[in-house]
């Protein structure tokens, strides 16, 4: 990852960032607001997150959602619509395919509670960024709730100059 990148991913985390492979989605304003991370930390510990958001506004938004009950509401609708659930199963897989494809972590264990259960609106939103839409359905619902969360301009300072259209 550039450095430019990996200093606009420590400002919007707060933190240095862990195991980053490369920038995964851009908001408008240039910014990384998702990276694709190592199946596994520099020391060998297991990862299964393989898109982390790091958009500090938008992981805002979502984390309102979050306690607002949403991931519940979502969980409950998978076993009300057979059709939700099989796209959700789809999603799944489709993050496997991609992380095993870096890295085989030997498991089916996914990211966000996938398939089964929604338990992290960041991590389908992130995946939904990545992946573009029409593949993660939770990830692009919470994402068409939210709205428009770069019109604000860039969520962190950095040194070069980013700019929201």
């Amino acid at each position: 990852m550039a450095a430019a990148d990996a200093a606009a991913v420590a400002a919007q985390l707060g933190r240095p960032p862990r195991a980053v492979r490369e920038v995964a989605h851009r908001c408008p304003c240039g910014l990384p607001s998702v990276v694709q991370t190592a199946p596994r930390l520099e020391d060998g510990t297991p990862f299964p997150t393989l898109y982390y958001l790091t958009c500090s506004r938008l992981s805002s938004r979502l984390s309102t959602l979050e306690a607002a009950g949403r991931m519940r509401e979502m969980t409950e609708r998978l076993a009300d619509d057979p059709e939700l659930a099989a796209a959700y199963e789809r999603a799944h897989e489709a993050y496997l395919a991609e992380r095993d494809a870096i890295e085989s972590l030997g498991t089916r264990v996914s990211a966000g509670g996938m398939p089964d259960r929604v338990k992290c609106l960041h991590v389908h939103a992130a995946h939904a960024l990545a992946a573009g839409p029409g593949v993660n359905p939770f990830g692009d619902e919470a994402l068409a709730e939210v709205g428009e969360w770069w019109v604000a301009g860039p969520c962190a300072s950095v040194p070069w100059r980013a700019r929201c259209t």
